[in-house]
């Protein structure tokens, strides 16, 4: 399935091959999405778009700090139950 119009955005591997260029030019204004046996196989997006999407957005120890948990009284201590037997 080939896009005709600039919102299309589904390719099989074949016309993707053949027409890199487009897929690249459209893929500039909306995520093209490459078939491959009738189920999505792989998307191209921009080099924007994938820095915005994979940036990283602090550390853990900032995520943490930010957490809406931060300083609710909370019971994090480790239950001591014996092990549960297994027969392997």
């Amino acid at each position: 399935m080939q896009p005709s119009r600039p919102e299309d955005k589904s390719w099989t591997v074949a016309n993707a091959k053949a027409k890199l260029s487009e897929v690249i030019e459209r893929a500039q204004a909306t995520p093209q999405t490459i078939m491959r046996n009738g189920k999505p196989s792989v998307v191209v997006v921009s080099a924007e778009e994938w820095q915005r999407k994979t940036a990283r957005k602090g550390t853990l120890a900032e995520f943490l700090m930010q957490s809406p948990l931060r300083g609710a009284d909370l019971d994090l201590e480790r239950q001591r139950d014996e092990p549960r037997n297994l027969q392997l």
